[in-house]
């Protein structure tokens, strides 16, 4: 028998300051691990973080076993040195609860705390995150720690931010321990308050899976074959909410003692899906990120857009920190390519230009020793007489030259619609194909409009869609009726709205619309599919304007709609592909199957036609244009980022924040650089 489960930790409000204390304009630093370096190179670090133009360090995310040796036994000697130091001068810190990793004292005297994967095995120390996040022993020692160290550094100085543990989830995202199977089934218990209502929204009378009670209900373990379909959503759902509870009792227990100090955790917009960090950004009281870029892609400036943008949406469009990403390379993926000279300055300005009002990295200065020793950093191996360290400097200069950007917001009147709990349930098992995905369609459209100059929000399908003109929903298979009827009305005040295949096709259990799909957008977009037509591995069709298409086909029959594309051949042909109904003042679009490159650009340059949307400044393809703006005075600063080898010019005029040089008309971007326009009011 497993322990009681933890109860579920109240909600929190927010601290009375959503931003770190005493951090002016656009902070600047990393991650600080002094606990690896002996007393003369900490010294060394204070003098050289304030050569480079740091103003913010996160400091003791992974420190609980240098902190409390043994259980009950702190060592606070070292830490108190540091922050002493860090406040001299004129550092603030980002301070963490120590509870990233438990120390191995903890996981020898209470070894159930360890984590399980769905097949039984135990998920051992030696690395890091070894821990079960619902187990209560776990769950009362992280309190206990975390109670210490806000208790020991609630009136230091230095103290800006509390880093609640880190990057939460990002190694074991779903626990199948048996702590995690007591945990699920009180979820389950809140959630449906009588077996029978669960049963029904799990739909147990197929294959003999009725229940007579909750206790006889475990997670979805390894099984002969498919899983019930709706308690692995449901299991999905409790594991994302049980790392946002964990998220909650430790920021209750830092209310108690610092009432007046906001707190984050760091996302992982790119890396993490089991997370729903679109409804965990209103908990965090200033949202954070991590990305890295990888090598091995060709668009990875892109993939940082992207996630720049879902960070913002988290947020919701409110400042946020970039807790971390690297000056060059990394030490997890199988080939760790160096960044090429300029390429980090384009990175961090590029997430400064979507709303990033801090720029941090992993880590300040290059691990000696450890798994991530060949990670770089801010200070590499080499010392000062290289160019990351140059470049390093030259981005605190950058950034002190952007502070009057500081608090403003991104710009957007287009918006890609994604939800997790979709993400999570079209991947399910036993699906009509295993080639769709939501990911797969959220980034064609996403770099269609990237390409086009388009700055697009990230948002939820009950989100407040008001100032938005174009709406992009690509493959949202899972929505509720009033996320639906959202979208429909969107369309109908006057947006442009865009719906890819295998969306709207079930309910949020996970049981199917019935009446013919596309199930929830059925009406609004006015068609009907009898059944769907998907593509084997390979095949492909072509439409009737000579563009390919794979993946999937369908059936559609058109009811109210017309077709502005038809398949000319393949399983459908002679049917819509993609069509358009009009709806209010507004239109809804549809596309029937997985368009090519180039028929995707071609639908989203029909769309931003229709729906009027436009880049922030007319500027040549490769070159990244985005519009920040404070609310209160108007004032408007526009982001010119080259990603390519030659030089450019923007249709802009203003004064470049970054150089004092003024330009009317057309500002130049050299090839490779940046610009920043304060523009005419």
């Amino acid at each position: 028998m497993s322990a009681t489960p933890p109860e579920p930790a109240p909600a929190v409000g927010p601290a009375p300051a959503t931003w770190p204390l005493g951090l002016p304009g656009i902070g600047y630093g990393g991650d600080y691990n002094p606990e690896q370096w002996p007393l003369e190179v900490r010294v060394e670090d204070v003098e050289l973080m304030r050569e480079a133009g740091v103003t913010i360090v996160s400091v003791g995310i992974f420190s609980w076993a240098m902190l409390e040796p043994r259980e009950g036994d702190y060592d606070w000697a070292w830490l108190d040195d540091v922050l002493d130091r860090l406040a001299t001068g004129g550092i603030r810190v980002a301070l963490a609860t120590a509870t990233a990793t438990p120390p191995p004292w903890l996981t020898t005297a209470h070894p159930e705390i360890l984590p399980q994967r769905a097949d039984g095995t135990v998920l051992h120390p030696g690395g890091r995150g070894a821990y079960a996040v619902t187990h209560p022993t776990y769950r009362a020692h992280v309190l206990r720690m975390t109670r210490a160290v806000a208790e020991r550094y609630a009136a230091h100085p230095a103290l800006a931010l509390w880093h609640v543990d880190n990057e939460l989830g990002c190694h074991v995202p779903r626990d199948y321990s048996p702590a995690a199977a007591a945990a699920f089934r009180a979820w389950l218990r809140r959630r449906y308050t009588d077996v029978d209502t669960l049963n029904a929204a799990w739909g147990t009378a197929f294959w003999s899976q009725r229940y007579s009670a909750f206790d006889e209900i475990l997670p979805p373990l390894a099984a002969p074959t498919y899983a019930n379909p709706t308690q692995q959503l449901d299991f999905a759902r409790f594991s994302s909410d049980a790392w946002l509870d964990h998220y909650r009792a430790i920021v209750g227990v830092l209310r108690e003692v610092t009432p007046h100090v906001p707190a984050t955790t760091n996302l992982m917009m790119s890396g993490a899906v089991a997370m729903d960090y679109l409804r965990w950004g209103p908990e965090l009281d200033v949202v954070a990120n991590d990305h890295y870029t990888l090598a091995a892609e060709p668009l990875r400036h892109v993939d940082l857009a992207l996630s720049a943008d879902m960070t913002r949406g988290a947020a919701r469009g409110a400042p946020w920190i970039l807790m971390e990403h690297s000056t060059s390379a990394v030490n997890w993926q199988p080939r760790n390519r160096a960044k090429a000279p300029g390429e980090m300055r384009r990175n961090s300005l590029a997430h400064v230009a979507r709303g990033a009002d801090s720029v941090m990295f992993f880590q300040w200065r290059a691990s000696a020793a450890g798994a991530e020793k060949y990670h770089s950093a801010m200070l590499p191996h080499a010392g000062t007489d290289t160019r990351v360290w140059r470049e390093v400097v030259a981005l605190g200069e950058d950034l002190r030259a952007l502070a009057p950007v500081a608090g403003s917001r991104t710009q957007a009147r287009a918006a890609v619609v994604m939800d997790y709990e979709a993400w999570w349930a079209v991947g399910l098992d036993s699906h009509p194909s295993v080639d769709v995905t939501h990911r797969d369609q959220l980034d064609a459209y996403y770099v269609a409009l990237w390409e086009r100059g388009i700055t697009v929000d990230v948002v939820l399908p009950d989100a407040d869609l008001a100032g938005y003109d174009l709406l992009v929903v690509p493959t949202l298979y899972l929505v509720g009726d009033d996320g639906a009827a959202n979208l429909a009305a969107a369309a109908a005040r006057g947006a442009t709205v865009l719906v890819t295949y295998f969306s709207g096709i079930v309910d949020t259990s996970d049981h199917v619309r019935l009446g013919g799909y596309p199930g929830a957008f059925r009406d609004v977009l006015g068609v009907l599919t009898e059944e769907f037509a998907p593509l084997q591995e390979g095949e492909t069709v072509t439409l009737d304007d000579g563009t390919r298409a794979d993946v999937w086909t369908e059936h559609v029959r058109l009811d109210g709609a017309e077709a502005v594309r038809s398949f000319a051949d393949g399983p459908a042909a002679g049917g819509p592909a993609v069509t358009r109904r009009a709806v209010g003042s507004g239109a809804a679009w549809y596309a029937a199957t997985r368009l090519a490159d180039d028929g995707v650009g071609r639908l989203v340059e029909a769309l931003l036609a229709e729906s009027g949307v436009a880049p922030a400044a007319a500027a040549p393809a490769g070159v990244e244009v985005v519009r920040r703006r404070h609310a209160d005075d108007g004032a408007s600063y526009l982001f010119a980022i080259n990603h390519t080898g030659s030089d450019a010019r923007v249709a802009a005029s203003g004064t470049d924040l970054l150089t004092g040089t003024a330009w009317d008309g057309e500002t130049p971007v050299p090839a490779g650089g940046v610009v920043v326009l304060a523009e005419p009011a």
